[in-house]
């Protein structure tokens, strides 16, 4: 106990600040999708005059900390039980149902239900995660809907030049129709030769084979971590693809300015932020009924959206779209409305009401 509090002594003395007055938001050092959120959050902690701190580690200070996903509930006597210190604790839980029998979505759900008087916020990206937390008697203040927002200065629309320009940089035929996938959906963050089912690229390979019958010079434009599965199965199919895996996300827009339409083909998911980002671009969405897919799409609106395992509607939306020049119009227009209505700085607000009571204001 001396020892503890020695060292809460050391750390506020290092942070030179009292209790809460600072915000320490801890990313997963992916640089991908999460570590992003947390760049995010930093710029508007910086509007809302909120004195924050980006880290990949975590120590024994008496201040709020933001943790980029749920992931901390797998050690929860690492990361919520601190003794005497008592800093207050945050974290995003974008998605992870226990009934998908994956043993991490099953630990973070039995450790949230035992041990949520120990957490004092929680983000959720849509409406059916928000309830799932929900059920598990943590107290409704402590759970904020915020969904995965998308920064309109990484993107621009996509142009029939810049599409020209960029298929001919990445050497991609510009006859083909070109379906880009950005999404990791491989175990781990290496070559992901094996599956993650909740992220659909099992139905994803089957909806490009199916199109492939209509579309015989159909290209897939890939990007993220751990795609291998998907890529040996395109080898099979004979289908032709390119993986272009980013050092620096805000390069994303290019790949969006090759394609013609983008799929999300998954079971589960939090966002994906590649909703938005097909959105703010121009880009025609073709999706599952998953994540914040549910409250954001409006089907035949701003996107066409069908159920999960569905790889006929996904394939036939994509026809569709393809086909039928009103139709993508249309959807083009939506989208981009409602990419504006979703981006970090529209969000600004969710988020001052989110760290109210969590951590001062400079």
């Amino acid at each position: 106990m001396k020892i503890k509090n020695k060292i809460n002594n050391i750390y506020d003395s290092l942070t030179c600040c009292p209790p809460f007055s600072q915000l320490f938001l801890v990313d997963d050092s992916s640089n991908w999708v999460l570590s992003w959120e947390i760049k995010e959050l930093m710029h508007i902690c910086r509007q809302l005059k909120i004195k924050a701190r980006i880290t990949s580690n975590f120590g024994f200070i008496s201040q709020s900390i933001f943790y980029a996903s749920k992931y901390i509930l797998l050690n929860p006597k690492r990361y919520l039980f601190f003794s005497s210190i008592n800093p207050k604790i945050g974290f995003s839980y974008f998605h992870g149902y226990p009934d998908s029998g994956e043993l991490t979505a099953i630990t973070c759900y039995k450790n949230l239900k035992k041990y949520h008087k120990h957490i004092d916020r929680i983000q959720v990206s849509h409406t059916k995660m928000k309830n799932f937390v929900l059920d598990t008697g943590i107290n409704p203040k402590k759970v904020f809907l915020i969904p995965i927002a998308v920064n309109p200065d990484f993107f621009h629309l996509q142009t029939k030049e810049l599409k020209y320009k960029a298929r001919q940089h990445l050497g991609i035929p510009q006859e083909a129709i070109v379906i880009g996938s950005f999404q990791k959906d491989g175990v781990g963050i290496n070559e992901g030769i094996k599956p993650k089912f909740i992220k659909g690229p099992d139905v994803f390979v089957k909806t490009i084979e199916l199109l492939k019958q209509k579309y015989p010079d159909i290209f897939v434009l890939l990007s993220g971590p751990a795609r291998g599965f998907v890529k040996e199965r395109l080898n099979k199919l004979h289908i032709p693809f390119k993986h272009i895996y980013l050092e620096n996300y805000t390069d994303i827009c290019y790949l969006y300015d090759c394609i013609d339409l983008y799929i999300v083909a998954s079971r589960e998911e939090g966002g994906p932020k590649a909703i938005l980002e097909s959105m703010i671009s121009g880009i025609p969405l073709v999706t599952t009924q998953v994540g914040q897919a549910m409250d954001l799409v409006h089907h035949n609106i701003n996107a066409m959206m069908t159920s999960v395992e569905d790889a006929e509607n996904l394939s036939f939306y994509a026809q569709q779209i393809l086909e039928d020049s009103d139709l993508r119009e249309k959807l083009i227009d939506n989208g981009l409305i409602t990419a504006k209505q979703n981006s970090y700085v529209a969000h600004i607000p969710k988020w001052a009401h989110f760290l109210d009571g969590f951590v001062q204001k400079i």
